[in-house]
């Protein structure tokens, strides 16, 4: 698989303080690339500076091969990059359907749109005239996750999509994340949730601290070593 998302040398700043230290990512096309640590690891920062809404950051930003560090949130998201943020920023004023079209006004062309987003999320076409603000918790995070897909993206980053969940509503969602990846989505996901994380994912990294303390293909590290890099033991 060829690189889609390439991080080199990434480092974070707001005002003072530095959040991410000299970071080296690879996402490749098709894969699902997941971040874990615990709060305060800079898992969140880097998401944010990969679609450019971090204050200051500097080092290479490079997707589909061309270098996008200079480039502003809406030509990211025009490149092909969307983001699902923790805790989903809906507008709760409007219905399902019209903060899924909202992710459409990117204009991006692609394989997805309301009736992809309404298969993949069938309880949301069935609401799709109530207000997100009467949705429940893992109603609304599947709105996120459609407004987001809605773009077209070919990378889809999802920053926390388990928190504050039911166990039973993130496994449904989780479910989906496989029929997202069918078309042509590549994905990144932020989770606290280690064997969620290990289970979904390709490949993974594990950040302490700002930085990197392991990375690695799911299911070829050890329990203990993912623990010491988590915890810094």
């Amino acid at each position: 698989m060829s690189a889609l998302l390439e991080l080199c040398g990434l480092n974070v700043y707001y005002g003072a303080f530095h959040s991410v230290h000299g970071v080296d990512i690879v996402c490749r096309e098709g894969e699902v690339l997941s971040f874990i640590g615990a709060n305060g690891a800079g898992k969140s920062s880097t998401l944010r500076a990969i679609i450019g809404q971090v204050p200051r950051a500097t080092g290479e930003i490079r997707f589909a091969g061309k270098d996008i560090s200079k480039q502003t949130t809406p030509e990211r998201i025009a490149s092909g990059i969307a983001l699902v943020p923790e805790g989903r920023q809906l507008f709760p004023n409007l219905t399902i359907e019209e903060n899924l079209r909202i992710g459409g006004y990117s204009g991006r062309k692609g394989s997805i749109g309301l009736s992809q987003v309404y298969e993949i999320f069938p309880v949301l076409s069935e609401r799709r005239k109530q207000f997100a603000r009467q949705l429940s918790g893992g109603q609304q995070q599947m709105v996120a996750i459609g407004r987001a897909l809605m773009m077209n993206p070919r990378l889809l980053m999802c920053d926390e999509i388990s928190l504050g969940l039911s166990p039973k509503i993130i496994g449904d969602i989780y479910q989906v994340l496989p029929r997202i990846r069918d078309h042509g989505v590549s994905i990144i996901l932020v989770e606290q949730d280690i064997s969620r994380a290990l289970g979904m994912a390709d490949h993974f990294i594990c950040m302490l601290e700002g930085r990197i303390s392991l990375a690695g293909r799911s299911g070829e590290v050890s329990r203990e070593q993912i623990a010491a890099s988590y915890f810094g033991e």
